[in-house]
């Protein structure tokens, strides 16, 4: 036997596959004499020797589509179409459904009786407090309650007619701040059908930024939760003297007295009530066209003060129609929507799921799973309940999966370890020849879907890179994955790469609503003559293209929106990617992310960030650079289990915050840094040569990060100015 390192540990080898085969098949053999011995269904297999291919379903024999582009131009550059839209971009994929009030009835009429809407009950709370002094509370939540289209499609039609009744003019705007649940949807299908323009702010968003927002919309009307109308609003109120109305979801009364006395505050059921009187309900209104305003997405604000991304119906219709294309069998499905509503990603992937009578079921980050923040121990999480066969993710998520689940296994025994490690290399091979191992998905990797529900047959992440370990892990644990790319202002539309490529590091090939340019960038030292591949800055063209920035008087405050000579729109991105000879995309850099060090290297800082965050210290990682330095800096939210025991080997004790400000732990990072930055072919200028380590996570909450775990570089600057100024200060 020989021993190699797999996933950072010492593990068992047998020499050659047959010999690692002949052990899997032994070992599958004697688990099914001891689990399946009195099953009909199993009787083959456990009278005797289990065939090696048993182990194995071969696709080979299925017609298998590949998603790949080409350039119409027939040069590098570009534009390159998919192969199915090559002649003309998608707008539609319904004939005369070119709005998204006639998208919903068009689903209302299809699947009337189908559950649409799922939200779990709170059955009790309580508070939690927890060694380091912190309370957390905990819920025992109860099964879904479900609404079908129809009751979904009554709410709608009430809520408009209580909107109206208000006072609502169409083509006026309505904004909502809110956590993600089913009455944000109840309210954007409203207003759509009314033709009230929705104007979206992520309910993480700082008390300026909401104002902002607010202010520079003109929105008369708000819509948002109790939780939130009691905290983060109650300060905002008195800067938005246009506000008139707020209308909010939950239960319980609000003072009034708490707010200034020219705004209104209805109860969401209050609304719908007067929706339903005759008077109300028997007026007349005019539907929305295809090209009128339809969402203004406030971006995050990962670069300053949030956009507001103008999408028409016509933009939202065409971009969907792409995206709904690339995912196989949408139609009875479960769909569980816990990201924020307010994030094109998510918009986008619920009104496409009931566009196809899937059924959404409501959750939250800290809801989702067993072992999440908010869920009483002992009680289920809402994918154990849901059980769903569609997730969307950001690779955040998916990378905390990853971490969790490979800390577990390396806590387990050595036969336990062994076993794991040998199915999952097994199954890495055998889908590189596009293969399934139902064997050991049942047998090695059941209990690890089960942390999903264990129903998930297809994910799809966006918002940011992800790294190619989590993506093989989510491949091979769970179920395929697709990588989506775009941006807000295309609609969250531009590339989704195929569920059965397991390549790393691509994001697929131009929808069918899209096309993609490459513009060179001399500079950065991308063009489209690069060898092997074609370079440069990414520019995404078609019908799903928005219609630019809020409050902006031409295409772009500094062109990013243009329309071509053949009337198309086109937005420019801002990152760099390389297009493969099958005419799929991979995103190799960002214009912003790149510095320029006192010596003259170019450094992109996401590159680092992307390749040092497989750094088992390191749960998060900035890289800062300042241009009148030769060296790079970071600051980490380092991994509390893995530091503490580094803490112990070196006889250091103390609390948390005070481990995090520790120099010998400073140093042991920066050691780690330097192994994975060696790993990854960093160069000598790549690597930061000090490291702040921060006791507090980066969330969404602390305005450190957006709501898809973006870096805000302004703001972590602006947090960090002292520690930069030391770093910096004492070379």
């Amino acid at each position: 036997m020989n021993h190699v390192r797999l996933f950072g540990a010492d593990v068992l080898e047998l020499r050659g596959e047959p010999a690692l085969q002949h052990l899997l098949i032994s070992v599958v053999h004697l688990t099914l004499n001891r689990r399946f011995a009195t099953s009909d269904t199993h009787e083959d297999t456990v009278s005797g020797f289990t065939p090696a291919h048993f182990l194995t379903i071969s696709k080979k024999s299925q017609t298998v589509h590949w998603f790949t582009a080409r350039s119409v131009s027939g040069h590098p550059e570009g534009p390159y179409r998919a192969v199915d839209s090559v002649e003309a971009l998608a707008k539609q994929g319904f004939e005369g459904v070119d709005t998204l009030d006639k998208l919903f009835r068009h689903a209302v009429t299809n699947f009337k009786q189908f559950p649409c809407l799922g939200t779990r009950e709170i059955i009790s709370q309580e508070k939690e407090t927890q060694p380091d002094g912190k309370v957390f509370q905990k819920l025992v939540l109860g099964e879904y309650s479900w609404k079908s289209y129809e009751d979904v499609e009554r709410e709608v039609e009430l809520l408009g007619s209580g909107l109206a009744a208000l006072g609502q003019q169409p083509a006026t705007n309505i904004a909502i701040f809110c956590e993600t649940r089913a009455d944000w949807m109840v309210t954007a299908q409203a207003c759509f059908r009314r033709n009230y323009p929705l104007v979206t702010l992520y309910a993480t968003l700082g008390e300026d930024a909401v104002a902002f927002g607010l202010n520079q919309c003109g929105a008369t009307l708000l819509i948002t939760s109790k939780e939130l109308l009691d905290s983060k609003l109650k300060a905002v109120m008195a800067e938005v003297p246009g506000l008139k109305h707020v209308i909010y979801i939950g239960s319980g009364s609000v003072t009034a007295g708490d707010y200034p006395q020219s705004l209104t505050i209805h109860k969401m059921q209050d609304v719908i009530d007067l929706g339903a009187k005759p008077e109300n309900l028997s007026v007349e209104f005019t539907p929305p066209s295809p090209s009128d305003l339809a969402v203004v997405m406030y971006t995050s604000g990962s670069t300053g003060q949030p956009k507001g991304v103008k999408m028409l119906h016509t933009n939202l219709i065409a971009g969907m129609t792409g995206q709904c294309q690339r995912i196989p069998g949408l139609g009875s499905d479960v769909y569980i929507g816990y990201l924020p509503l307010a994030h094109v990603l998510e918009l986008t992937a619920e009104i496409s799921c009931l566009t196809y009578g899937c059924r959404i079921g409501y959750s939250s980050p800290h809801t989702l799973s067993d072992q999440s923040t908010k869920i009483k121990k002992g009680s289920k999480g809402d994918c154990s309940v849901l059980k769903p066969t569609l997730i969307a993710a950001v690779p955040e998520i998916m990378d905390r999966i990853y971490k969790n689940v490979m800390s577990k296994v390396n806590e387990s025994s050595l036969v336990q370890r062994t076993l794991f490690r040998m199915a999952y290399r097994y199954k890495l091979q055998q889908l590189d020849s596009r293969a399934d191992t139902p064997i050991c998905n049942t047998l090695v990797f059941r209990r690890v879907c089960g942390l999903l529900g264990g129903c998930v047959r297809l994910m799809l992440c966006g918002g940011a890179p992800l790294y190619p370990d989590t993506h093989r892990f989510i491949n091979v644990c769970f179920c395929p994955i697709a990588i989506g790319y775009g941006l807000t202002e295309t609609c969250g539309a531009g590339t989704i790469s195929e569920f059965s490529d397991c390549t790393t590091g691509r994001v697929g090939a131009p929808l069918i609503c899209s096309e993609i340019k490459l513009r060179d960038w001399p500079e950065g030292g991308y063009t489209s003559k690069d060898k092997p591949h074609p370079r440069g800055e990414i520019l995404i063209g078609g019908p799903n293209v928005a219609a630019g920035y809020y409050g902006s008087t031409g295409e772009g405050d500094s062109g990013e929106f243009w329309v071509d000579e053949a009337g198309q729109r086109w937005f420019c991105t801002g990152d760099v990617g390389e297009v493969h000879p099958d005419g799929c995309l991979q995103i190799v850099d960002r214009k912003k992310d790149l510095v320029k060090l006192q010596a003259g290297e170019y450094v992109s800082l996401g590159k680092v960030e992307s390749s040092l965050k497989n750094c088992p210290l390191i749960d998060n990682i900035c890289a800062y650079a300042n241009s009148s330095q030769n060296y790079i800096i970071s600051f980490v939210v380092p991994n509390q289990k893995r530091l503490t025991e580094v803490a112990k080997k070196h006889g250091i004790v103390g609390k948390w915050e005070e481990l995090c400000n520790d120099a010998v732990l400073e140093q042991e990072v920066l050691k780690a840094i330097k192994e994975v930055a060696s790993t990854s072919k960093l160069q000598r200028s790549e690597v930061p040569l000090k490291v702040r380590l921060s006791s507090q996570p980066w969330t969404p909450e602390t305005g450190l990060v957006t709501d898809a775990f973006k870096l805000k570089r302004k703001e972590l600057q602006r947090h960090y100015l002292q520690d930069i100024e030391r770093m910096y200060g004492a070379k």
